[in-house]
């Protein structure tokens, strides 16, 4: 399974402002209004809060890879933004964070889950990728890049 293919232009979010890492995950978690029942993307926003609450999602270089696991749920979902400015991630480096990749599986799917979240870090591991992705002045732009960076890895 491709990366882009789990990201659609309403799922991906170019330059916002937030504060701190709360209201960023309510933030990307609201993205998902348009998919799902608010009941569900309530249970969403709670589960991804909880994981990070265990341990920072914050992996370094500038990147936040925020996850969870949702019981009878059967798809993966995913969210993508830029800041405009970096905020503090509890990341392993300490350095604050501007790029963030939000994953939402199903417990069913865990296997599958952990191969995205290793695709996701890898890919995001090539500062220039993380460049461009960062001078990305739109949701096509990033998707674009998304798709293009997978597409010479395959």
């Amino acid at each position: 399974m491709k990366i882009s293919s789990l990201l659609e232009p309403e799922s991906i979010l170019v330059n916002i402002s937030v504060s701190d890492k709360q209201e960023l995950i309510e933030t990307l978690v609201d993205t998902l209004e348009h998919r799902y029942d608010s009941q569900l993307v309530q249970s969403f926003k709670q589960a991804v809060i909880d994981r990070e609450n265990l341990m920072s999602t914050g992996v370094g270089k500038g990147l936040a890879i925020p996850h969870a696991k949702i019981a009878d749920f059967d798809d993966n979902i995913a969210v993508f933004a830029t800041l405009e400015n970096p905020i503090d991630f509890g990341s392993v480096d300490d350095k604050p964070v501007n790029a963030i990749f939000l994953l939402i599986g199903g417990t069913q799917k865990a296997s599958i889950h952990i191969k995205l979240l290793s695709r996701i870090s890898r890919i995001m591991n090539n500062d220039d990728f993380r460049a461009e992705l960062l001078q990305a002045e739109s949701e096509e732009e990033v998707l674009t890049l998304f798709r293009e960076e997978e597409d010479e890895r395959v």
